[in-house]
């Protein structure tokens, strides 16, 4: 079988899993933005104990592979609900979605946290003079500005997430790699294959790339104007 007729066969199939892999992680994403947001508020509170809950997230996840983390979700967390006298099982693709957005929440609460401290902290002072709580002022003053800055690294986590959906194929998550494994498997065509599905890959990080330069570029040049005027 020569390479154009691989391509032929295999590229409807990647497609297909493309729109899983897409699918899952805008979904993860979603989810992990809200996660993120509320453990880099933790991780930033006046408590101790809600600290103590934000790092200890931050910390496991961040120090546990993607693969242990896949299978403790598909595997472990039913079990342990099964122990308990319930009947709960997964589906690789719910199972996909809660290991990307538990794994990308941790990373993205860091990209938060980090935005924050980037505002000067007499921002806070000011609006806290004017009257505003720590909270509404967080809210209305801080929060917008840190996630203008922070959304360059959040375009990067969203390529990481939709290249760490092919860990996630080790469950039977339906995506690119799983079909092209699926394919491999009916017609032994590996080289082809693993090479199409590299080019498909290639095409979309970059793509995303250049957008996230571009954001990059335009939150650049509204920040200059800004100083200028």
């Amino acid at each position: 079988m020569d390479f154009a007729l691989v391509m032929k066969d295999v590229f409807p199939l990647l497609m297909r899993g493309m729109v899983i892999t897409v699918e899952t992680t805008i979904a993860a994403l979603v989810i992990a933005l809200f996660l993120g947001l509320f453990f880099c508020l933790l991780g930033m509170s006046k408590f101790t104990v809600p600290r103590i809950i934000a790092r200890f997230y931050i910390w496991a996840i961040r120090g546990t592979p993607l693969l242990v983390q896949t299978f403790f979700v598909y595997f472990g967390v039913p079990q342990l609900i099964q122990s308990l006298g319930f009947n709960f099982r997964l589906s690789p693709l719910a199972a996909g979605i809660i290991t990307l957005s538990v794994n990308a929440g941790a990373y993205i609460a860091e990209i938060f946290r980090g935005g924050v401290q980037a505002i000067d902290r007499g921002q806070m002072e000011a609006a806290r003079s004017l009257g505003l709580s720590h909270y509404r002022a967080m809210f209305r003053i801080i929060l917008p500005q840190a996630l203008r800055i922070s959304i360059p690294s959040l375009v990067n986590q969203f390529i990481i997430s939709l290249k760490d959906t092919s860990i996630v194929s080790v469950i039977s998550l339906a995506e690119i790699v799983y079909e092209a494994k699926i394919y491999i498997g009916r017609t032994m065509q590996s080289f082809a294959t693993w090479t199409v599905v590299g080019a498909v890959y290639l095409g979309i990080i970059t793509v995303l790339s250049q957008i996230s330069a571009h954001v990059e570029k335009r939150l650049d040049y509204g920040a200059n104007k800004k100083h200028t005027h």
